[in-house]
């Protein structure tokens, strides 16, 4: 057996010493009672095995380049209001 220190909160300490006290059994065996009926609601984990993150991807937006993408993405709100093509990209930005 292995013998342990851990810190409960005051309330819970009052009330694990009331049911040692109530149920004739020592601190540590209510502990004890309280951990086994613990423990089998968490059932081990499955081993993730060998798994990596996924290899970076460059993903751009439509194919534009780095340059047309910071183009389009400034474009000012009367610009896109109007509907007209972002500088440098040719496309056009739908108006709702």
């Amino acid at each position: 057996m292995v013998k342990t220190q851990v810190q409960i909160p005051d309330h819970l300490y009052r009330e694990a010493k009331r049911i040692a006290g109530e149920y004739e059994m020592s601190l540590a065996e209510v502990v004890r009672r309280g951990l086994e009926a613990l423990v089998p609601a968490y059932p081990p984990r499955k081993a993730l095995g060998n798994w990596q993150p996924p290899r970076p991807r460059r993903l751009g937006w439509k194919g534009l380049a780095s340059e047309q993408l910071k183009d389009a993405a400034q474009m000012t709100r009367l610009e896109e209001d109007l509907g007209r093509s972002a500088p440098g990209t040719g496309l056009k930005r739908r108006v709702s």
